[in-house]
Parts: C-alpha cells; structure tokens; sequence
C-alpha cells in the first residue's frame, strides 16, 4: 500500500540531507538550530524519556485517565 502522507515526508527528509551533502554532522546541526530557533519564538519539545518504556509526559494522565503517582484499580468505580 501506497502511503502519500510517507512519500512526502520522505522525500523532504531527502531535500533536506541532499542540501548538506549528506554531511551528517551538518544535518544535525541544521536540526538543533531550528530547534532553538523554534525555542526562542516560545516553542516547547519534550525530552524523550531517560529509560525507554518509562514515560513521565504530563500527558500520561490525560491518556490513561489517572494521576501518574496513582496506581490503576482492578476494580471499577461505582457511581451511586
């Protein structure tokens, strides 16, 4: 299956490693610049997680619907 969504992003991924030669030390300078570029117009990036498979994002409680310090209950909760 044919991905228009991926052919595009692939190939501005090549337009953009073709403008620096493939220069890998280039394109990850180009990166972090336009990062701190975006930063300093107020831009937010959150940072991976320090081990993989252990995520702190404050989103996690909006995802899984409770507090990340509180433990999920086996049990449903009643509403009466």
């Amino acid at each position: 299956m044919k991905d228009e969504i991926l052919d595009e992003v692939r190939a501005i991924r090549e337009a953009h490693a073709a403008a620096f030669d493939l220069d890998l030390d280039a394109i990850y300078a180009d990166i972090k610049q336009r990062e701190a570029d975006h930063q300093a117009r107020g831009a937010r990036f959150v940072d991976p997680p320090a081990v993989p498979g252990l995520t702190r994002s404050p989103y996690r409680s909006i995802r899984f619907g409770h507090r990340p310090n509180e433990a999920p209950s086996a049990e449903p909760k009643r509403t009466e």
